[in-house]
């Protein structure tokens, strides 16, 4: 148990150092895409906020940059995800540029590099016992169900990999993931646009969904 402690404190200590290092070193790509997002989004904000849950169900707010518009039809109604999301927004995503503001989440102390990736309070609200451990870690930018996300089937099988994650959190389990992050982000073969994650719809039902803006 003091051993994990001691673990827990320098992953903390490594969040801290390793944001501020991102930060700096990404602050002149975060700023392109800061300027390409208002000039083709002008009417929208250049961050998206919206509230996710992270450790022990707490709520907090997560910053991604934008990557989709805000268009709307003659009703007030926000068009198809596939009519907001344009080439610049697509770019964003395939780079995983709109991730960089997270490290103001990770400062805050409300995520962390590596942890279950933060879930939606409507999804949250429907998890069982058995599911909620995995909100026994802070949610992270990635993860070990994030790594392999492509090769999950099923959502039962992204719940096993979250709750594999916090019962056996070490230090060296976070550097694999690193490393495999890696990986996956600059060079694994990474699906087409057609891909859409999981999302949970209660009683394990696997659907896919459009993403986020």
């Amino acid at each position: 148990m003091e051993d994990k402690k001691i673990q827990r404190m320098l992953k903390r200590l490594f969040d801290i150092c390793f944001s501020i290092l991102l930060f700096i070193g990404t602050s002149p790509v975060l700023l392109i895409a800061i300027v390409i997002v208002k000039l083709y989004s002008s009417e929208s904000p250049a961050f998206f906020k919206q509230v996710r849950v992270g450790y022990k169900c707490k709520l907090f707010t997560i910053y991604k940059l934008r990557s989709m518009t805000n268009e709307r039809d003659e009703n007030g109604e926000l068009l198809p995800d596939h009519k907001r999301l344009k080439t610049w927004g697509k770019v964003i995503r395939k780079t995983n540029i709109d991730e960089i503001p997270q490290v103001i989440n990770i400062l805050k102390g409300e995520m962390s590099l590596i942890g279950p990736r933060p879930v939606l309070p409507s999804d949250v609200e429907k998890f069982n016992k058995y599911q909620l451990r995995r909100q026994d870690a802070l949610p992270g930018i990635s993860g070990w169900e994030a790594v392999n996300e492509w090769n999950t089937p099923t959502w039962e099988k992204k719940f096993e990999y979250d709750i594999y994650y916090v019962d056996n959190f070490s230090l060296w389990l976070d550097f694999k993931i690193i490393l495999k992050t890696i990986y996956v982000v600059f060079l694994a073969k990474r699906p087409g646009e057609d891909y859409r994650p999981a999302r949970f719809e209660g009683n394990s039902v696997f659907q896919r969904q459009k993403p986020h803006a």
